[in-house]
């Protein structure tokens, strides 16, 4: 079927994901801007991880720019993408908002006009579970995860309003151009190689530091940590069943067991060895009580159903940490 283009692809969830189409053969092209949002070290060694493996081409190039990847993707006679490249981050988005709108919304357009002048057989990309904006009745049991039907019109950051753009703007050029697409929104994911700006990384550096973390929300938030591999198992598999032409569907990826804030510093100060001293903060703006994922579209569809447990995942981060941030 020809190479796939990976988007994204010296970031967390896109080294992952080429390194199993990898494993199974695939040619893939990757395609980062290597930006600076957080430490462009950590990009470069996962993409030195990837470029040492047969199959595996890495194109830097920032996917705003248009004419660019239209050209990248016409000579490469690539039919599917995964398109996993964005600017994340809820809080860095209240300070930074012009970045938003050049990486989620010019750069998910240059994404699917690309696909459009292509014919593009299957365009998976990443949302987020933050178009569910805050729904804290998740924490009291009082619903059973979020469906991809629910309502998603009250983000309260500027990043999920992108994302939720990009759902808008997916479902409209499936109508128009009849290429088949998949969104999927991702439910805080974790594991090694992750993202230096999420909460477990940060709360790891500092305790091993014996430095003092901020717990925001005063402990009371909730999120549905997924193990990097059960994601990756998610995405190869939507990857693997496109709608039918013309079809857009949005699905769940997530571990449908959301942890409270609390209980994952203990299993993390569990997997370190060590203690943390915890300085409690109230919520910050962006940010949401819990999430939830409900998944039974994706495991109707695939049979995805998550692995790896948090201590279990947390212990294996603990240890990559380590041997990664050693010299």
């Amino acid at each position: 079927m020809g190479p796939v283009i990976v988007t994204g692809a010296a970031g967390f969830v896109g080294m992952h994901v080429a390194e199993r189409l990898l494993d199974r053969g695939e040619t893939v092209i990757g395609v980062d801007d290597f930006n600076g949002y957080y430490d462009p070290a950590l990009k470069a060694a996962r993409a030195t991880r990837l470029e040492g493996r047969p199959g595996f081409t890495m194109v830097r190039m920032d996917i705003a720019d248009n004419m660019a990847l239209l050209d990248l993707v016409r000579t490469s006679s690539a039919k599917r993408i995964v398109h996993l490249a964005a600017q994340a981050g809820v809080r860095y988005s209240i300070d930074n908002p012009f970045a938003y709108q050049r990486s989620n919304l010019a750069g998910h357009l240059s994404v699917l006009e690309a696909a459009r002048h292509n014919g593009v057989a299957h365009l998976v990309y990443a949302s987020s579970s933050s178009v569910y904006g805050d729904r804290p009745q998740s924490l009291s049991g009082g619903e059973a995860g979020f469906r991809e039907t629910d309502r998603v019109d009250a983000p309260v950051s500027l990043y999920a309003a992108t994302k939720q753009a990009n759902e808008l703007m997916s479902i409209s050029y499936a109508k128009l151009y009849g290429f088949p697409m998949s969104g999927l929104r991702f439910f805080t994911v974790y594991g090694p190689w992750g993202r230096p700006d999420m909460a477990y990384y940060g709360f790891t550096r500092k305790i091993l530091a014996g430095e003092p973390i901020e717990v925001y929300g005063e402990g009371r938030m909730a999120r549905d940590f997924t193990y990097i591999d059960d994601i990756v198992d998610g995405v190869v598999g939507i990857l693997d069943h496109p709608p039918s032409p013309g079809g857009h569907e949005i699905y769940n990826i997530g571990d449908n067991d959301p942890v409270g804030l609390m209980e994952m510093i203990t299993t993390l100060e569990t997997a370190l060895g060590r203690d943390a001293i915890k300085v409690m903060r109230p919520m910050q703006p962006g940010d949401v009580t819990a999430t939830y994922a409900d998944i039974s579209k994706l495991n109707a569809l695939t049979g995805y159903r998550p692995k790896v447990a948090l201590a279990e995942g947390l212990g294996r981060f603990a240890d990559w940490y380590r041997a990664f941030h050693a010299g």
